[in-house]
C-alpha cells in the first residue's frame, strides 16, 4: 500500500513554482506603489524610498522568473507550496518600509505578518505616534491579504484550470458559482471592490474624514481589524463609524459568492445558505450571552451593555479584531464567550478565519448521525447529508483532520505561554486570537511580550491564515523528492 502511494504522489516541479510566483510577487510589487504614492502624497520621502526599494526588488527577480517556460497545470501541491511562500515573502519584504516608521525588525516583521495574514494584533505601545502612510499600509496590506493575494492574481495573471481552493489559502469553495478557475477569481474580486467602496461611502456619510473612511473599511472588509486610533472603536465618541464598520465585516464573513448569486438568482434563496444562517444564529447568541456576562457580572449599565456586547461579539465571530473597550477588564464568562466565538469564526468562502462555520455544521452533524446509529439496526444505512448535500467520505476526513491540527497549535502555543508564567485564561485568548486570525486582545500582547511568545503568535498567524495544511505540505519529503510529472 505504502509503495502504491509512492507511485501515485508527485513531487512539485520547481520551474511550475518558479514562474507563478514571479507572477505573484509581480502582483505585490504593482499593489506597493498605492503606499508609495500615498507616502510621496504626505511627504513622508524616507518612507517613499523605501517603498521604492521594495518594488524594484519584487520587480527585477519576478519579470525574470515570469520568463521561465512551464506548464500550464499546477499541482495541489505545488499550489499550496506557492500560497506559503508567498505569505512567508510579503511580510519579509513589507518589514523593511515599516521599519522607516521607527520599529525594529522584530517588532515591522510582527506587523507586517499580522497585516498580511488579517489578524490585527500588534506590539506596539501605540500607533498614534507612527506616520499615516504606517498607519494606512498596515490597513492596505490586510486589505489585499484577505480576499488573498493568490486569488487576486488568480485574475489577474493565472490561466484556467488551477483551482481558485488551493490558491484562495486553501479553502473549501466547493459552493462557490463558478468552480476554481480565471473567471472565479475576477467574479470574487468585482465583489470586494464593490463592498470596499460601499464601505467607504457609507462611513464617509458618517463624518468621519476621508482618512479614517478609508483605512476602517479596508480593514473592516478583510476582516482584519487594524485601527489608526490606539483606542480602535473607542476613540470615537458617535454610534455610527463602529456599527457600520461592524455591518461591513459581518457582509464580508459570509462566502463572498453568496453575492454573486443574488445577482443571478433571487435573494430569498440565498437566506437558504446554511453558513448564512448558521452565522447569523451564532452571532446573535453570543451578543446576548456577552452582553448579559457584561450586565450580570461586570455591573454595567443595561445600556452600555447592549452596545459594547454585540459590537464585540460581532467583532469575534467575523474575526475582524476591532474593540469599543479594553478586553483585558472583561471578566472570566465574557473572556470565554469571545474565546469560543474566535474559535468558530465566519463562513468558508469569506475573509474570515477560525475554524469555520461550515466546518462546525459538519462536525455537529455527525455527532447527530452518531446518535441516530444508536438506535437502528446493525445493517440500517444513513444518508449522510447537511442541508441538501451530501457529506462524502473525503469531506468527513478533511474536517475532522482540520480540528485535530487546529486545537493541537492551539494547545502547543498555550503551553508556551503558561511556561512562561501568563495567566491561563489570558494566554488562552491571545493565542486562540492568533490562530484563529482576529487580532483581539487581553492585554498580553504589547512591547514587553518575550520574542518567543511573539514568534510564536507569528506562527500561529500564518498557520491560521493558511489553515495548517500547507505548511504540512512544505515539511512533507514527497513534496520535494521522487516523481515527477513531465512538463509540456
Amino acid at each position: 500500500m505504502g509503495k502504491q502511494t509512492k507511485e501515485l504522489s508527485y513531487a512539485i516541479r520547481l520551474r511550475v513554482v518558479g514562474k507563478y510566483f514571479g507572477q505573484l510577487i509581480l502582483v505585490v510589487a504593482f499593489l506597493t506603489l498605492v503606499p508609495l504614492v500615498f507616502a510621496l502624497w504626505s511627504a513622508e520621502f524616507a518612507i517613499a524610498s523605501r517603498y521604492g526599494v521594495v518594488i524594484a526588488l519584487l520587480s527585477g527577480p519576478g519579470f525574470l522568473l515570469t520568463r521561465i517556460r512551464a506548464t500550464r497545470r499546477v499541482q495541489t501541491n505545488e499550489a499550496m507550496v506557492l500560497a506559503a511562500i508567498i505569505f512567508l515573502a510579503i511580510p519579509l519584504v513589507m518589514s523593511y518600509p515599516m521599519m522607516g516608521a521607527g520599529l525594529s525588525f522584530g517588532d515591522a516583521l510582527f506587523e507586517a505578518i499580522s497585516a498580511a495574514t488579517t489578524t490585527g494584533l500588534s506590539t506596539l505601545a501605540t500607533v498614534e505616534d507612527k506616520p499615516l502612510v504606517f498607519r494606512f499600509a498596515r490597513s492596505w496590506m490586510q486589505w489585499y491579504g484577505g480576499l488573498g493575494i493568490l486569488v487576486l492574481s488568480l485574475a489577474l495573471l493565472l490561466r484556467p484550470g488551477i483551482t481558485a481552493k488551493s490558491l484562495a489559502v486553501t479553502e473549501d469553495v466547493r459552493d462557490d458559482v463558478v468552480g476554481g478557475t480565471k473567471a472565479y477569481a475576477r467574479k470574487i474580486a468585482v465583489v470586494y471592490v464593490v463592498l470596499t467602496c460601499l464601505g467607504i461611502f457609507f462611513l464617509l456619510l458618517t463624518g468621519s474624514g476621508l482618512f479614517n473612511a478609508v483605512v476602517y473599511t479596508l480593514s473592516a472588509v478583510s476582516t482584519g481589524g487594524f485601527s489608526p486610533h490606539d483606542a480602535s472603536f473607542g476613540h470615537f465618541s458617535n454610534w455610527q463609524l463602529p456599527w457600520i464598520t461592524t455591518l461591513v465585516c459581518l457582509a464580508c464573513a459570509l462566502p463572498l459568492a453568496l453575492y454573486y448569486q443574488g445577482g443571478r438568482e433571487r435573494w430569498k434563496k440565498l437566506f437558504r445558505d446554511l453558513q448564512l444562517r448558521a452565522l447569523i444564529l451564532i452571532a446573535l447568541m453570543v451578543s446576548l450571552a456577552l452582553s448579559a456576562c457584561m450586565y450580570f457580572f461586570m455591573q454595567q449599565p443595561w445600556q452600555q451593555a447592549l452596545y459594547h456586547g454585540p459590537l464585540i461579539a460581532l467583532s469575534a465571530q467575523t474575526t475582524a479584531g476591532f474593540a469599543t473597550l479594553g478586553l483585558g477588564d472583561l471578566d472570566a464568562g465574557s473572556k470565554m464567550v469571545v474565546i469560543i466565538s474566535m474559535a468558530i469564526g465566519g463562513g468558508i468562502g469569506s475573509t474570515a478565519g477560525g475554524i469555520k462555520v461550515l466546518r462546525i455544521l459538519v462536525l455537529l452533524r455527525l455527532v447527530q448521525l452518531s446518535l441516530v446509529r444508536t438506535c437502528m439496526p446493525p445493517h440500517g444505512v444513513l444518508d449522510r447529508r447537511l442541508g441538501d448535500k451530501r457529506l462524502e467520505e473525503g469531506e468527513i476526513r478533511q474536517v475532522l483532520v482540520f480540528f485535530v491540527l487546529f486545537f493541537a497549535v492551539v494547545t502547543a502555543s498555550w503551553f508556551l505561554f503558561l511556561v512562561f508564567g501568563y495567566d491561563p485564561l489570558d494566554s488562552l485568548f491571545e493565542v486562540v486570537s492568533a490562530t484563529g486570525t482576529v487580532g483581539l486582545s487581553s492585554g498580553v500582547v504589547g512591547p514587553d511580550l518575550p520574542g518567543i511568545l511573539k514568534a510564536a503568535l507569528c506562527v500561529n498567524m500564518l498557520l491560521g491564515r493558511l489553515e495548517i495544511l500547507a505548511w504540512l505540505v512544505i515539511l512533507y519529503p514527497r513534496t520535494w523528492f521522487g516523481l515527477r510529472v513531465e512538463e509540456s
